[in-house]
């Protein structure tokens, strides 16, 4: 019995290594510790693959147990977690930091090894957590490494001085904020693009949005559904949230549609060219996320 009766129609894409990854996964960003676990068994249920965690979630351990009890093999598995920012110090301390925090990630979600490990933010001592990272990669521990949050020129820097190219970066990508000309650095470079916060949270007014809408009215198809889409067809890896199965289903069934070139043009002008949530060179920002530690 096929273990994933939806993966088939997941297409996947493929990584600067050679990694293949699906192009529709499940988040669990502010899902709770105690609905996570439930909520991840309902997706990998439903057909997801890619299941993405951070340190920073405080929900790594109840992933693993919904990895565990669902009995799918590890190797049709896709799972992602973050490295929340690391002091600096001396002697390498930053590098350790890193390895501490990989191996405390690993053993809250039962892994032998990880797909993906992401630097969650561009700060703190970001070039001794790449340093650990290469080595974790180098000895197969992470089948590939990447950031988040990170502006093209910090990624562009992080490539020009060290070894291995990041693989991903996610980042705020929604129709407010589409952050096309990052995308397409990022391709110049060999990082695929992965999206967070696709469907900005109903910001904005986004499920009532008249253009979406009316895009969904002529393919039969919701709000989130078209936003979906709009993200694989642009070749962006999304990861939805939700807790409600129905609604887990219905964000997998995109890839029986397409959009044409006039309706990509008619979400294209909804761009505004900001965050829907923050701006990660905010000063204040800066020092908020800095102040916050994972224990």
């Amino acid at each position: 019995m096929d273990s994933n009766p939806s993966g088939a129609l997941i297409p996947h894409v493929t990584l600067n290594n050679g990694v293949e990854m699906p192009i529709l996964g499940f988040g669990v960003y502010q899902v709770p510790p105690n609905e996570t676990e439930r909520a991840v068994a309902d997706a990998l249920a439903a057909g997801y693959r890619l299941i993405d965690t951070a340190a920073v979630y405080e929900n790594e351990l109840a992933v693993g147990r919904a990895i565990a009890a669902s009995g799918i093999p590890r190797e049709e598995l896709f799972i992602t977690t973050k490295l929340w920012i690391q002091n600096s110090g001396p002697g390498g301390l930053g590098e350790r930091n890193t390895a501490d925090a990989f191996d405390a990630s690993m053993r809250k979600l039962g892994l032998d090894y990880l797909d993906l490990y992401l630097i969650h933010q561009p700060f703190g001592d970001v070039y001794s957590q790449w340093r650990a990272m290469q080595r974790l990669h180098a000895e197969g521990r992470i089948r590939a490494i990447g950031v988040s949050n990170f502006a093209p020129d910090r990624v562009v820097d992080l490539i020009v001085n060290n070894e291995v190219v990041p693989a991903v970066n996610q980042i705020e990508t929604n129709p407010f904020h589409q952050r096309v000309d990052e995308q397409q650095i990022s391709r110049e470079h060999g990082v695929q693009v992965e999206s967070w916060g696709p469907f900005a949270e109903g910001r904005n007014g986004l499920f009532a949005n008249p253009v979406l809408s009316g895009i969904g009215r002529d393919h039969g198809k919701s709000v989130a559904q078209v936003v979906l889409r709009w993200l694989v067809q642009r070749d962006i890896v999304v990861i939805p949230k939700s807790v409600r199965p129905e609604r887990m289903a219905e964000n997998l069934d995109v890839f029986d549609f397409e959009l044409t070139a006039e309706e990509l043009a008619r979400i294209a002008e909804l761009d505004s060219g900001a965050s829907q949530f923050f701006e990660h060179r905010d000063p204040a920002m800066v020092g908020r996320l800095a102040g916050h530690r994972v224990s």
